[in-house]
């Protein structure tokens, strides 16, 4: 299993920058890889479920996303069963009046597809990825 740890600061409050995040919706937005997002429906907890599309290295994937974790201004963790096995910790931290925004990324990368040998060069461009994530993120809420 890989994984990927990130974080960003965003001159926003956090009660902003959860409410973006916290719309499934919204994450083509910000996501280059991340096609689309459809089926969405709210859990109990107060997250949500949902199918998505992503493309990885010329790939495209389909799976499903189950929010295991929310809790309001602070973090939601994002189960994914189906297409790319992974959980995304998203945490959302007040600092110097605006948002720490954390994400920690634990997936594996499906080998039948893709190939042992590609799965460095893979990683490195999910890296990659998850940085251009935050930094649209924080475009999209300071902006």
């Amino acid at each position: 299993m890989a994984k990927i740890e990130k974080s960003i600061f965003i001159n926003a409050p956090v009660e902003k920058v959860f409410a973006f995040m916290a719309k499934p919706e919204n994450l083509p937005e910000i996501w280059p890889s991340l096609q689309e997002v459809r089926n969405v429906q709210a859990l109990p907890n107060g997250g949500y479920c949902y199918d998505w599309s992503y493309k990885m290295a010329g790939l495209r994937f389909d799976g499903h996303a189950e929010w295991s974790e929310f809790i309001q201004n602070q973090r939601i963790v994002d189960k994914n069963e189906s297409g790319i096995p992974s959980t995304f910790t998203w945490v959302y931290q007040p600092e110097d009046g605006g948002t720490r925004v954390s994400v920690s990324v634990d997936y594996t990368i499906p080998g039948a597809a893709l190939g042992k040998l590609a799965e460095p060069i893979v990683h490195k461009m999910n890296e990659q990825e998850a940085e251009t994530v935050l930094v649209n993120l924080k475009a999209r809420m300071e902006g």
